[in-house]
């Protein structure tokens, strides 16, 4: 298995998104990018501008929510697409880069639209195989 991979899983009309890693930030960058690939093709997304994100939470499960419903915030608010996301953390605190470029609906073709991440079987573990894993359900 990989070290770092994303994958969706199915949960009725929503979407779930599950990031693994060898670190819990590499895990919440591979939830990041299911997230992502929710909306479009990641091969598709230039990585030309790059936006900062700062999120903190008391635990590890509302952080992971905080942190995909920042980005879903900055798809919205700033019409961009990203491709490439970088976490570093530090405890509960996550500072994160994106980077992606305005929407161009010709070349992006986005599929469906995150409304947000929710709390809908959230978990962020620590597994046997010493990797961490991301996920919770988004409400397309």
């Amino acid at each position: 298995m990989a070290t770092e991979r994303w994958e969706h899983f199915s949960h009725e009309a929503d979407i779930g998104v599950r990031g693994y890693g060898g670190s819990k930030a590499a895990a919440f960058e591979q939830a990041a990018r299911a997230a992502l690939a929710v909306v479009v093709d990641l091969d598709t997304v230039q990585a030309r501008e790059r936006i900062d994100i700062a999120c903190e939470a008391p635990d590890d499960v509302l952080l992971l929510v905080d942190w995909l419903n920042a980005i879903v915030f900055e798809i919205a608010t700033r019409q961009m697409l990203f491709s490439r996301v970088e976490v570093e953390m530090d405890g509960l605190r996550l500072m994160a880069r994106l980077w992606g470029e305005l929407i161009d609906l010709d070349r992006h073709q986005p599929g469906v639209e995150i409304k947000g991440a929710t709390y809908t079987e959230a978990r962020v573990e620590y597994r046997p195989d010493g990797t961490w894993m991301a996920q919770c359900v988004v409400d397309v």
